[in-house]
């Protein structure tokens, strides 16, 4: 009961939470499925946590994406690694504040051990990080780092190439 009416008071005060953007809560084997798709579409998957202040000055940046890359097939998803109980008080209010329009997923595997190498083998764990991927092309980068907005651009610029 608590949950919904703070969810409700951030929709009143942020205003309403588009489908497109409402977070949905998934366990790994959801992940694992739209790392696994087989189609001709390149992923943007940026992991990231309201906690994470590198992370929150970049969510921005990979947000841009939609309208740089507009007549390209990509899709950017950004995943939370916040607690499943920060959805509605940290989450959702961020969303809305900051007017996230791409696709936002939290993933609720506490045993990070179970599933980070199974993104990359590399990955230390660290955040931000981000996987890019396109499976019909056979590719697959993977970015333990910050990026600025150009460093971005670029990156998507020659994996499209």
């Amino acid at each position: 009961m608590y949950k919904v009416a703070l969810l409700l008071m951030c929709l009143l005060r942020y205003g309403d939470v588009s489908s497109q953007n409402q977070p949905k809560v998934i366990k790994w084997s959801e992940l694992e499925n739209i790392i696994n798709i087989d189609n001709d579409t390149t992923y943007v998957l940026n992991f990231w946590a309201t906690w994470c202040k590198p992370c929150i000055k970049k969510i921005p940046y990979f947000e841009n994406l939609k309208s740089e890359f507009s007549t390209q097939k990509l899709e950017v998803i950004l995943i939370s690694l916040d607690f499943s109980d920060d959805l509605e008080k940290k989450v959702v209010p961020f969303l809305v504040e900051n007017h996230i329009k791409n696709r936002v997923l939290l993933l609720d595997e506490l045993n990070y051990d179970s599933w980070i190498n199974k993104v990359d083998s590399g990955w230390q764990g660290s955040i931000p990080a981000t996987f890019i991927f396109n499976n019909k092309k056979y590719i697959k980068k993977f970015y333990e780092r910050e990026f600025d907005q150009q460093q971005l651009i670029t990156t998507i610029k020659k994996i499209l190439s």
